[in-house]
């Protein structure tokens, strides 16, 4: 009987008429609404005839079919401030009623697959996906893939920071011509496997009005696929003043700090401390990044300062600190060969463990402090705070558990691959390494899985619990490589560590990795670009504008 008055005394201070309506007031409340099984009992409740509110039906409401665009509703704004506040508080535990979403699709309508993330896997997983047969939606911080073995080339300006970047919407065309499909700019922050949702924050640099914004988003397949975030040990100070080398933003920021360095260090009144420790150029984690870009960055002072910064060529150096060996994956004999090389090169290598980082310095464990100018933190992956936040259950590592067909297999239509996800260890099988190439087979396999059920009319939420998934996903590796610079690089062929296989090293071995990477590049575009990228620099030198 009190909400009867709210909602009476509402009406009456709204001036609304009775008699012309467009939707019953019961349709009003539940449009929009997070659980409509409670706002249908709450409506039953005020509008039964003991209740006096047989006129509730004939209450002018507004249109709002017009909110959203392409099945994105959002929360009504409704005529009786009095009734929506009662709604809002006896909804409270659900603020995602609040939330515009994109609703679950409709019998006759294609199954809808949402992907999170935009690294190697997804990307892959992306490209294969038969839109014939799928809606697809792409979620993701980032509107493009990195070409990641490529990336240490951009720092240096050995390559342009969009030729290692592609479009998603060019991979994947049908996220912006199909009309049910989208890419949405925006981090997962939660799912729910029972409801086949996803909750989402959108990514802003304060261009909204106001934020966060969230939105949720109905699903018939999950493919989990947001990559992992950088090990720092919880050792202080890393996340402050180190720079990560896994996005082109951290390229860009790297590059910007060392010419700024260069440049301040020719200032007048520079006391020489003060210039070897801008000049001190440190990365920590001796695997192929923290090799590959010390490479990039010894042939750059080579070849580029010391003809562009005379003034101050013999006060650059580089630093490498690995607490093991460099390239522990890598044949004997190459890791001995990278060691020489990059040693004649001028790259100082050090073997320690970093146990605090300070802004103009780091302190090693034996209590030594090395000054820095640039520090470049490169120690291997972990799962990230989202992966770790979900209620599914995790492999070794704590990375999402998965079977031999790549599903989290504790829940209904989700899937996880790349760098957040490994095998549950009841499988038997070992966790894989978080590498470009363990991610892309990983997409091709579960694209073909996924059109396959598609094929079968499978592909909608609950329709493939009896299907059979086919042959499981087994991995083979097909080597590694990595540059060290001055036209040098290792190519190591073994399938395993401990197997055998061809191992070859220098001016060869470079060639085969400049010819690998570039026809693994995704675009002809992107290919194009590498390729003029390479003949300029090898023509006129490194650009070293700061930008």
């Amino acid at each position: 009987m009190a909400l009867a008055r709210i909602a009476r005394n509402g009406f009456r201070r709204s001036g609304g008429a009775v008699g012309t309506t467009y939707a019953s007031e019961k349709d009003a409340l539940c449009e929009g609404a997070y659980a409509p099984h409670k706002c249908q009992s709450l409506i039953g409740d005020v509008g039964t005839p003991s209740g006096g509110l047989s006129y509730l039906s004939s209450i002018k409401t507004p249109p709002f079919s017009s909110y959203g665009t392409r099945g994105m509703k959002t929360t009504p704004q409704y005529q009786f401030g009095h009734a929506q506040r009662v709604i809002e508080e006896s909804d409270s535990e659900h603020e995602s009623a609040k939330y515009p979403t994109l609703e679950a699709t409709k019998p006759g309508e294609k199954p809808r697959v949402v992907v999170l993330g935009s690294g190697w896997a997804a990307c892959r997983f992306l490209k294969g996906l038969d839109t014939k047969l799928y809606d697809v939606v792409c979620i993701s911080p980032r509107n493009h893939m990195v070409f990641t073995p490529l990336l240490a080339s951009t720092c240096v300006g050995t390559l342009e920071f969009r030729s290692v970047a592609e479009p998603v919407s060019q991979i994947q065309t049908a996220l912006a011509k199909d009309p049910n499909s989208y890419f949405f700019l925006a981090s997962c922050t939660d799912v729910d496997t029972d409801k086949h949702e996803v909750y989402c924050e959108t990514v802003d640099d304060g261009g909204l009005s106001s934020e966060p914004y969230h939105f949720k988003v109905a699903y018939d397949k999950l493919v989990i696929a947001s990559g992992s975030e950088p090990l720092t040990f919880g050792i202080k100070g890393v996340k402050e003043h180190a720079f990560f080398l896994r996005e082109v933003t951290h390229a860009q920021e790297i590059r910007k700090r060392l010419l700024l360095n260069l440049m301040l260090s020719e200032n007048p009144g520079m006391s020489e401390e003060e210039k070897e420790r801008l000049l001190h150029c440190v990365v920590i984690g001796g695997g192929p990044t923290g090799v590959e870009f010390s490479g990039e960055l010894s042939d750059f002072i080579m070849r580029d300062v010391r003809q562009r910064y005379a003034h101050v060529k013999n006060y650059i150096r580089v630093t490498l600190i690995e607490a093991n060996e460099i390239l522990s994956s890598f044949d004997v004999g190459l890791r001995e060969y990278a060691t020489k090389h990059l040693t004649k090169c001028g790259v100082r290598l050090v073997r320690g463990i970093v146990k605090e980082v300070h802004p103009n310095k780091i302190v090693l464990s034996d209590g030594s402090d090395v000054p820095y100018g640039l520090l470049v933190w490169s120690t291997g992956v972990g799962p990230s705070e989202f992966v770790k936040s979900l209620n599914l259950p995790k492999s070794l590592g704590g990375r999402i558990g998965v079977n031999e067909w790549l599903q989290a297999p504790s829940v209904e239509d989700v899937f996880a691959l790349g760098d957040c996800a490994g095998f549950l260890e009841q499988t038997g099988r070992p966790v894989l390494p978080a590498l470009a190439q363990v991610a892309e087979r990983e997409g091709k396999y579960l694209v073909e899985l996924f059109n396959r059920i598609g094929k079968q009319n499978r592909g909608k939420a609950f329709a493939a619990k009896d299907v059979p998934l086919g042959d499981p996903f087994v991995y083979k590796h097909l080597g590694s490589m990595a540059s060290v610079g001055r036209y040098k690089a290792l190519v190591d062929l073994r399938q395993s560590k401990d197997g055998k296989g061809l191992s070859m090293a220098g001016f060869v071995s470079w060639f085969i990795w400049r010819s690998a990477y570039l026809t693994r590049v995704i675009s002809w575009r992107n290919r194009v670009y590498v390729a003029v990228n390479w003949a300029t620099t090898l023509v006129f030198g490194r650009d070293n504008s700061r930008i």
